[in-house]
């Protein structure tokens, strides 16, 4: 069977609270190693369409397809070994571990040894390799033995990264990679996304409208829980009721 040209879909996907559709008939298609962003005025569901996505949240209607498979009812946990992993808004680092230990967790969930406290300690010390070689990758070598507290900002987002890319994923979900950064650490972390791109497909929400036109194949614009265009960054920035959506507001999580 020919793989599809789509790692990622969703159909008619919605998400009610009570008599609230936060997400209401979203179709998307992410196709293989593009870089596809979502984006919206405040309070567009783009988070909530996120964690759908990811199974954080489960879809009151529609289907989620990963790699032809559907994935609508699964865990994030099964999904994750299917090969799809997800960043969050905020760090989600082991703020007293260092940065190689961090990854080292990581690793040993991406191996289903997380929980074997009856292993040898050098079971886990075989992992060093591959955890120094995801620090490099990412930027933080001389970082390696500095706890997740003492990084800046910028380098808690790209050790998540790293933990994210432990876990081997053909399908990478970030959400808002560069919320809360100044000027100085977005390029960085915009080179990283591009870096680790390769081979890969992936979907961000990001705020940031240029980091946006810099990154994305696509754009999926949301408005009131529901897609209001898709298209390229010049077809996206240029439509009118994408201009009307953001008229008065600045972007945010919703």
């Amino acid at each position: 069977m020919a793989q599809s040209e789509f790692a990622l879909e969703a159909k008619g996907i919605g998400r009610r609270f009570g008599d609230f559709w936060a997400v209401k008939d979203v179709d998307l298609q992410i196709r293989r190693g593009s870089i596809h962003a979502m984006i919206g005025p405040n309070g567009a569901g783009k988070t909530t369409c996120f964690n759908l996505l990811t199974k954080t949240l489960q879809p009151s209607t529609g289907q989620i397809i990963l790699n032809g498979e559907d994935i609508s009812k699964l865990r994030t946990s099964d999904v994750a070994r299917k090969g799809m992993a997800r960043s969050f808004q905020i760090s989600a680092t082991f703020t007293e571990l260092t940065a190689l230990e961090n990854v080292r967790v990581a690793l040993q969930s991406g191996h289903g040894s997380a929980w074997r406290f009856w292993s040898p300690i050098r079971s886990i010390y075989s992992l060093n390799q591959r955890a120094e070689e995801l620090l490099e990758q990412v930027g933080l070598s001389a970082a390696r033995d500095m706890t997740s507290a003492e990084l800046s900002y910028g380098k808690k987002r790209a050790l998540e990264i790293a933990t994210t890319l432990a876990l081997e994923p053909e399908v990478m979900l970030l959400d808002e990679p560069t919320a809360g950064m100044g000027h100085e650490d977005i390029e960085p972390i915009t080179a990283l996304i591009r870096k680790v791109s390769a081979g890969r497909t992936i979907l961000i929400v990001e705020h940031n409208l240029s980091v946006v036109s810099d990154l994305s194949d696509r754009i999926t614009v949301l408005q009131a829980g529901q897609v209001l265009m898709e298209g390229t960054y010049a077809e996206v920035s240029s439509d009118e009721r994408v201009i009307a959506a953001y008229m008065g507001g600045v972007d945010d999580a919703a």
